[in-house]
């Protein structure tokens, strides 16, 4: 049922809207489908010239797509360039590099091969779903949903990208520019913002599903695709732990403190939200990030939190959080980021998916009880670390996330060699990267005999369990002197068992 449904003798009838838009989106589906029979064909250089073509429109229009992602972010031209409109342009290198070689068809030969397989020959295929829906963010409308469709296209799928609130304008500009680099037309379909378009999508009958979104709506897109088996890769959201060890350099610390919380205006999947901080930093850590925020702090008006923000944090300063700055704080401070001293691991704030200039602090006695702490939230995407080189190494080891930044944050995690993706309730499956690539595509595997032995066409009989036996003994024996005896054991039942055969045959009349 949908709100734009009405309800007559009981049944649910459908709006004109949305028969419309079902039929639409169906057409633009069975569009895709047919144009992905022939692109599937296409062989991969020529998939990749065309990425090429995209990359040097991407450095030419450089500007128009920032300004594009402008008309919904808001953010400043510098920072959408160097944090979706560059991103793109290196993925797009990656590609051309790679996408070969983790495409090609790998063929397995005689080298490993059990010896009772004798004569088969095998390869393992990488094929594509065929129609994928990428369902985007809002919060990075052209870099994450970018990323996704060129990988899915490469990989010799077609496409249909349902872009995240007020991404469309962002979308179209990618699109045109794809259609002018060489992409078929209808390989790529653009579909409107709702969540019914999506929705219709899948009724339609797509072949994967690619989210990027909140917990509550993978939980949704989920749901919907269980009727079907339609398999999905969901990027999750985040509630990311940052941990400050006990020799950790509280300057450089604030300072990338600041930068996550200031970045595409707090709007950061994998931005820190809660600091696990060593006993003996915490008083020097708040008194440092005060003083690193009263510097420079321009664009007050992007740190304003959301009500989903204000009613988590206002819980936290009644469950005991101290507000060091921002919301809650003395007024002279209201328009900075919320920073939250004295906070818990049992208040809802470190347990939520939050979008916004946040920061919850929780001082730890040892590296294992910010361990325990952080694993009582059930996001699990990413994580950052400060202290020595050595010692966040090995905490990194152990920390449960899918990406871990040491003495940084957010910007390390956007070389398209790496793959994204998170555990828990941040999602599964991995995007960008090798992995990524790989997650749009299906493994075929072909195998063949050659030659005439069947051995296990031929009539069994009693001696066959011998056979197996003496096999296993000769191949997998514990000592040398085992196989070795295994072995003889084994070819000299084969030459017997074959003298008594030949003698069965002579005495046939």
């Amino acid at each position: 049922m949908n709100s734009l449904d009405t309800k007559e003798n009981g049944v649910y009838l459908q709006s004109p809207y949305r028969r419309a838009l079902r039929d639409v989106v169906s057409e633009r589906v069975a569009a895709a489908r047919h144009a992905q029979r022939s692109w599937a064909a296409t062989p991969i250089p020529h998939r990749l010239a065309m990425v090429r073509r995209l990359r040097r429109l991407i450095a030419a229009h450089a500007t128009r797509l920032a300004q594009a992602v402008q008309v919904s972010r808001g953010s400043p031209l510098a920072e959408i360039l160097a944090g979706e409109v560059l991103p793109l342009a290196d993925a797009c290198r990656f590609l051309e590099r790679e996408a070969a070689s983790l495409l090609r068809i790998r063929r397995l030969g005689a080298w490993g091969r059990p010896f009772w397989l004798l004569g088969v020959r095998a390869e393992v295929r990488r094929e594509p779903h065929g129609t994928i829906l990428i369902i985007g963010p809002f919060n990075y409308p052209l870099l994450l949903l970018g990323v996704q469709a060129l990988q899915a296209l490469v990989a010799g799928n077609s496409v249909l990208l349902k872009p995240g609130e007020g991404g469309t304008h962002a979308v179209e500009e990618f699109v045109h520019l794809l259609r002018e680099a060489g992409l078929p037309p209808q390989l790529l379909q653009l579909l409107p913002e709702s969540a019914e378009a999506a929705m219709a999508a899948i009724e339609a009958g797509i072949d994967k599903v690619i989210l990027t979104g909140s917990a509550v709506t993978g939980e949704k897109v989920l749901a919907s695709l269980a009727p079907y088996l339609i398999p999905a890769t969901l990027e999750l959201s985040g509630c990311d732990a940052a941990f400050v060890l006990a020799d950790a350099d509280l300057d450089l610390t604030a300072r990338v403190l600041r930068f996550a919380l200031k970045w595409n205006g707090g709007a950061t999947c994998i931005a820190p939200r809660r600091v696990f901080v060593a006993q003996s930093l915490a008083g020097a850590l708040e008194a440092r990030l005060l003083d690193v925020l009263a510097e420079g702090m321009h664009n007050c008006e992007r740190w304003k939190l959301g009500p989903k923000a204000e009613a988590l944090v206002r819980d936290a300063i009644t469950r005991g959080a101290r507000p060091l700055c921002g919301w809650g704080a003395p007024a002279e401070r209201e328009k900075w980021p919320t920073v939250l001293a004295d906070a818990s691991v049992t208040m809802p704030l470190l347990k939520e998916d939050v979008f916004g200039s946040v920061l919850a602090l929780v001082a730890v006695s040892s590296d294992e009880e910010a361990l325990d702490a952080a694993d009582r939230c059930p996001y699990a995407l990413g994580a950052t670390i400060f202290g020595q080189p050595q010692h966040a190494r090995a905490l990194a080891e152990r920390v449960r996330a899918g990406v871990v930044v040491i003495n940084d944050a957010i910007v390390p995690t956007v070389d398209p060699r790496l793959p994204f993706g998170g555990r828990g309730r941040s999602g599964f499956g991995v995007t960008r990267g090798a992995e990524g690539l790989l997650e749009m595509t299906v493994l075929k595997v072909i195998a063949r005999r050659q030659g005439q032995t069947r051995w296990h066409l031929n009539q069994p009989d009693f001696t066959d369990e011998e056979l197996v036996r003496r096999y296993l003994e000769a191949v997998h024996g514990a000592t040398w002197k085992q196989r070795c005896s295994a072995w003889y054991a084994l070819l000299f039942k084969l030459v017997r068992d074959g003298l008594t055969r030949d003698q069965r045959k002579e005495k046939i009349p």
